[in-house]
């Protein structure tokens, strides 16, 4: 039996291996769009790695759009040509583990651009589920407790509200990253927290009131700290 008992560093690197695996048997087998790969169990044997990392590395060849899982028939090759699909897996190979600085620079990228999208395009449900964030993330700092997550989960309502899936997509994909930085390098500490509960409330008023420039205003504010816990790691 074959334990996934990996450091995320060593995951990644199985994750690339796998990865680069898949590809050279779709070459060696001259597998066409449409075509079916061999099952999990059996890659899981051929690469001599679990079937829980198999399936990882297939979701995110899915991901990309480069394979097609279909229930009760398989795993599959979708639609593109090879030189296309060696090419933009050669580009997954050599992305990099994302470190705490990119994550934070992607955060902010991508939300300076959803809370403008929410303020235009938000919804009642919408402020009520900011709303509820807001409260809780309130309530855990005032108790001196963890409130990381909570946080998160406003800015997570935020990306919702902006109508985009994709840029709601990528929030939720480094999300998990983020919560695990977060707690590692202690951003969210007691004082910042505190200051974050005004902030919090400046962007959700922002949003309310249908006003994107103030929104991303509010925002830029807010990621200040995070800029210099950014730089300063």
């Amino acid at each position: 039996m074959k334990l996934d008992i990996l450091t995320k560093t060593e995951n990644f690197d199985v994750q690339k291996h796998i990865i680069a695996s898949i590809r050279d048997l779709i070459n060696l087998k001259n597998l066409e769009p449409g075509d079916k790969l061999p099952s999990e169990r059996m890659l899981s044997e051929r690469f001599n790695v679990s079937r829980g990392l198999v399936r990882e590395a297939i979701q995110k060849l899915e991901f990309y759009g480069l394979l097609e899982s279909i229930p009760q028939s398989g795993t599959f090759v979708a639609n593109i040509g090879v030189i296309a699909m060696n090419g933009m897996i050669e580009d997954i190979l050599r992305l990099e583990a994302p470190d705490f600085k990119s994550l934070v620079e992607t955060r902010i990228l991508l939300e300076l651009k959803t809370v403008r999208l929410a303020a235009l395009r938000r919804t009642e449900d919408d402020l009520v589920q900011m709303k509820a964030a807001l409260e809780a993330f309130s309530k855990k700092v005032r108790n001196g407790e963890d409130a990381v997550q909570e946080d998160l989960l406003f800015h997570l309502a935020i990306a919702k509200a902006s109508g985009n899936s994709s840029m709601n997509t990528f929030m939720l994909i480094i999300t998990p990253e983020i919560i695990t930085n977060f707690a590692k390098y202690h951003v969210c500490d007691k004082g910042v927290a505190e200051i974050g509960i005004e902030e919090h409330n400046a962007i959700f008023k922002a949003i309310e009131d249908q006003n994107p420039q103030l929104a991303k205003k509010k925002m830029k504010e807010h990621f200040k700290e995070l800029y210099k816990y950014c730089y300063n790691v």
